[in-house]
């Protein structure tokens, strides 16, 4: 992996890199996200991060203002609401 500049870094902090998704319960897969953020209470009922192990622990009840900084590939919500932040960068 390339390390990032200092632009890069911004951008995805700003949530400027497309592909940024709001979602409830339906099932989001196939995503590259670098970060998931909860701003209300929410419930995870499945998630998939790539090179991480025990993220089963994850499913559970989240509360408002948690983030994740991992690269989640999958995630469904039984209640609540997330936003996903892409990895890729678009030109």
């Amino acid at each position: 992996m390339a390390i990032e500049n200092v632009q890069q870094l911004l951008t995805e902090q700003l949530g400027k890199n497309g592909d940024t998704v709001v979602f409830t319960t339906a099932a989001q897969t196939g995503k590259d996200w670098y970060c998931v953020y909860f701003p209300v209470e929410s419930v995870v009922a499945s998630i998939t991060v790539a090179d991480a192990t025990g993220e089963t622990a994850l499913q559970t009840t989240l509360p408002a203002g948690t983030t994740l900084f991992m690269n989640v590939t999958a995630i469904t919500l039984t209640s609540g609401v997330g936003v996903g932040y892409n990895e890729g960068l678009t030109t």
